[in-house]
């Protein structure tokens, strides 16, 4: 009895700090309406940056953090692409060991699954590894500037990986 009651106050006094430090992920909601007056919707999870994935990721892969998804009320043109109504996945491609480009996958992708990449669009991207470092996973959509200027812009800021995406 005695070496249950220390293995409890040992798992206490091991834990305690780690719940104690534990933070919530929050599912967040953006809606906004496009020029050209599509609705855009994205949908994702706060989850942490882990770099781990991204730096091991093949070149050529379709890179998706826990499958952030945007839907479209009516067919938007990127760049020279036609992006039809519908869902997509939102991710990155990895061109090279500092080279991502902004990648939308047609449709919803399980967990695990292999995307197929007939059915992966890249967009008019621009891509920076000093943009900063986001600790969480954000996506938002934003006027563009630059060379993205008067565009709506899809970016993705996960840890020292940001990326935009041109979607008007």
């Amino acid at each position: 009895m005695k070496r249950f009651v220390a293995t409890l106050i040992v798992l206490a006094v091991v834990w305690a700090p780690t719940l104690g430090l534990a933070h919530p992920h929050f599912n967040k909601t953006i809606t906004c309406q496009l020029p050209g007056g599509a609705e855009a919707t994205i949908a994702y999870n706060t989850t942490p940056a882990n770099m781990t994935h991204a730096e091991t990721a093949k070149a050529g892969e379709f890179i998706t953090p826990r499958r952030p998804s945007l839907k479209l009320s009516a067919d938007v043109t990127a760049g020279s692409a036609t992006l039809p109504a519908g869902e997509y996945t939102i991710g990155v491609i990895k061109n090279g060991p500092n080279d991502f480009v902004m990648a939308l996958y047609k449709g919803g992708l399980a967990r695990g699954a292999t995307p197929d990449m007939a059915n992966v669009i890249k967009l008019e991207s621009s891509y920076s590894p000093s943009a900063g470092s986001a600790d969480h996973m954000l996506i938002d959509i934003t006027p563009g500037k630059g060379k993205f200027e008067g565009k709506a812009v899809l970016t993705l800021h996960f840890g020292t990986l940001f990326l935009e995406g041109a979607l008007s």
